[in-house]
């Protein structure tokens, strides 16, 4: 009889990440009041809401840059609570900004290759020679090819368009492995065609990966998210699809007086 263990063939859960009564305090002022958020593994799941409703906020104490008042947040079933940043990054759970966190004066192909230096495990070795990273080239270029940059490979990062250097930042997430994706507002303050171009490539690499992410855009939201949790004062108003929230007399009452685009019918957002 052998000895040999055999992987488990048991189903891997569908909620990949699980808050409860999640709660930050400040000072008094509660900008997240019992959030109990669950994200199916697989999905494009948006974080939507009001000015103010604690979207980033949320999203900081997932990524462990905030640490919550109370409550727990759990990972692949584990507790990353108390978990410092950096390790839930190596678990797979990694970010992008709002504001487009690339090095302008590096080219493009430079950028990818530092987020790949992680892999060989020097990352902070700045003494060594840049010829050591060469063996990263092939990575870095197949993954500039997967959000569709390999002809700015030698470009300084800093000539480019905003909306491609939101591709990069992208592909620097990539290069870090990640299983769940957050992306903080990916379309803020593009034009059409890039917004386009943006979802897109989301609904590309979300291919094998969870993702979350905070937008403000309807339309992206309408066009790619499988699931939408509306935030408002810091608590969960409504989710579910977007023809089910957006119809909700709740989420109309919260937006009113916002952009009048922001609770059109999904029709009308994806127009």
């Amino acid at each position: 009889m052998s000895n040999e263990i055999k992987p488990s063939t048991a189903p891997a859960s569908t909620t990949i990440l699980e808050t409860t009564n999640l709660v930050k305090e400040f000072r008094g002022f509660v900008a997240v009041n019992g959030v109990n958020l669950k994200v199916r593994r697989g999905d494009i799941h948006a974080l939507i809401g009001p000015n103010g409703a604690g979207k980033t906020t949320c999203f900081n104490l997932l990524t462990k840059f905030l640490t919550p008042s109370s409550g727990t947040i759990r990972f692949n079933g584990q507790d990353i609570t108390h978990e410092p940043p950096q390790k839930i990054a190596r678990m797979g759970v990694v970010r992008s900004f709002q504001i487009s966190a690339v090095f302008p004066h590096l080219t493009v192909l430079e950028n990818v290759r530092i987020a790949l230096q992680r892999k060989l495990g020097t990352s902070f070795h700045f003494w060594k020679s840049e010829r050591t990273l060469d063996q990263l080239n092939g990575q870095a270029m197949a993954l500039l090819e997967s959000v569709g940059l390999e002809r700015y490979a030698a470009m300084v990062t800093v000539e480019m368009p905003y909306g491609r250097k939101r591709a990069l930042e992208i592909a620097t997430t990539l290069a870090l492995d990640p299983e769940l994706m957050l992306l903080d507002e990916p379309t803020q303050g593009m034009g059409h065609e890039d917004v386009d171009r943006v979802m897109e490539l989301i609904k590309k690499v979300s291919a094998n990966r969870t993702i979350l992410m905070v937008e403000h855009n309807m339309k992206v939201v309408s066009g790619i998210c499988d699931a939408i949790t509306v935030l408002a004062r810091g608590s969960i108003l409504a989710e579910g699809d977007y023809a089910r929230v957006s119809g909700d007399p709740a989420v109309i009452e919260a937006y009113m007086g916002s952009d009048a685009t922001e609770l059109a019918s999904p029709v009308e957002a994806a127009a």
